[in-house]
C-alpha cells in the first residue's frame, strides 16, 4: 500500500469509524475469524483458475448489493414464498453473476467461523480481494455487516443504468452520500470486466432515437463494435469494458479510453463531456493511476457503509441464498 493510499484510509476509516458509531470496525473479525481474508482469497484465486471474470463480477455483486437498501446482501436472496429476489430485477437477470463463487466462499469460511461471518461482510472482502488480485489497489475494509432478511426488487430495478444520463446516475449517487469523486472513482471499476451487447447497443445503431450512432464514439472502436455486437445479432454477446487493455488487469486504462471516445457505455462516455464536472477528476486519474487508486480505495469504503444492519438487526445468514429458520 503507498503512504498516501495508507494516510487517507486512515483518515476515512476514522471518519467513518465515527459516523457508523463504532459498529463497523477493520479488525471485527480479529479474533473470532482472523484468516476470514485469508480464506475469501484463496476461493476467489482457484475460481479465477477457470473464470479470469470472476473478480469483476464480485466486485459489481457489492456494489449492486449496496445500491439497493444498504450493504445487507439482499441481492443474493434466492425466490420464496416472501421474498422477490433482486436476482431477477432487469439490471441483474442473466447479467449478475459470481453467486456459486460466494456460496464456495461462505461454505469455506463457516467450516473455519461457523456462525460469524455475514454474507454482506463476505461480499465488501470479495471486492477488496478481487480488485487486489487484479493488481489495482488493497484496503482495510471495515466489517461488522450483518445480513438481511428481506429484498426489493423494485429497489434493484432502479439501479444506475448504463444508458443513462450523467445528471441522473448523479442524483442516485447524491442519494446514498457518494459525491461526483466517488462517482468517477467508482466507474473506474471498469477497467475489468465485460459488458453484454445490449447495454450499448442503442450507441451503435440508433442513439437518442435517431438512426445514427453515438458520435462521441471513436470511428474505429465504433466499427470494431458493430462487428461484434449486429442489430440481428445476439443481445448478449459480450464485449471487453476496457479495450486497450482488458488482460492487464485493474488499471486507470479506462479513463485513457474515454480521452479517445473508447468508453463502452453511455454512462462511462458522459464522464468525459465538456461542461460536466466529471471531466476534471477523470483528468486527474489519466495523469496519475495512483491518484485514482487511492480514490477508489476511499469510495469504496465509503460505499461499503451504506447503511449496514449492525448489532442486533438482521442475521448471519448460514447460507446466503435464504433467510435463516426463525
Amino acid at each position: 500500500m503507498s503512504s498516501s493510499l495508507l494516510v487517507a484510509t486512515t483518515l476515512l476509516l476514522t471518519l467513518l469509524f465515527v459516523r457508523s458509531n463504532g459498529q463497523l470496525s477493520a479488525t471485527f473479525h480479529s479474533t473470532t475469524c482472523p484468516d476470514v481474508s485469508t480464506i475469501v482469497r484463496g476461493v476467489i484465486e482457484n475460481a479465477l483458475e477457470s473464470d479470469p471474470r470472476i473478480g469483476a463480477s464480485l466486485v459489481r455483486l457489492h456494489f449492486h448489493d449496496c445500491f439497493v437498501d444498504g450493504c445487507d446482501a439482499s441481492i443474493l436472496l434466492d425466490n420464496s414464498t416472501t421474498i422477490q429476489s433482486e436476482k431477477d430485477a432487469l439490471p441483474n437477470i442473466n447479467s449478475a453473476r459470481g453467486y456459486d463463487v460466494v456460496d464456495d466462499i461462505k461454505t469455506a469460511v463457516e467450516n473455519a467461523c461457523p456462525g460469524t461471518v455475514s454474507c454482506a461482510d463476505i461480499l465488501a472482502i470479495a471486492a477488496t480481494e478481487s480488485v487486489n488480485l487484479a493488481g489495482g489497489p488493497s484496503w482495510n475494509v471495515l466489517l461488522g455487516r450483518r445480513d438481511g432478511t428481506t429484498a426489493n426488487q423494485a429497489g434493484a430495478n432502479n439501479l444506475p443504468g448504463p444508458s443513462e444520463g450523467l445528471t441522473r446516475i448523479t442524483r442516485k449517487f447524491s442519494a446514498l452520500g457518494l459525491d461526483t469523486t466517488d462517482l468517477v472513482a467508482l466507474s473506474g471499476g471498469h477497467t475489468f470486466g465485460l459488458a453484454q451487447c445490449i447495454t450499448y447497443k442503442d450507441r451503435l445503431y440508433g442513439f437518442n432515437r435517431t438512426t445514427n450512432p453515438d458520435r462521441t464514439l471513436d470511428s474505429t472502436y465504433l466499427a470494431t463494435l458493430q462487428q461484434s455486437c449486429q442489430p440481428t445479432g445476439t443481445d448478449d454477446a459480450l464485449t471487453d469494458l476496457d479495450p486497450t487493455s482488458p488482460t492487464t488487469g485493474f488499471d486507470n486504462g479506462y479513463f485513457v479510453n474515454l480521452q479517445h471516445g473508447r468508453g463502452l457505455l453511455q454512462s462511462d462516455q458522459e464522464l468525459f463531456s465538456d461542461g460536466n464536472p466529471t471531466l476534471v477528476i477523470v483528468n486527474r486519474f489519466i495523469n496519475d493511476q495512483n491518484d485514482f487508486f487511492d480514490s477508489f480505495a476511499a469510495s469504496m469504503i465509503k460505499m461499503g457503509n451504506i447503511s449496514p444492519l449492525t448489532g442486533t438487526n438482521g442475521q448471519i445468514r448460514t447460507d446466503c441464498k435464504r433467510v435463516n429458520e426463525s
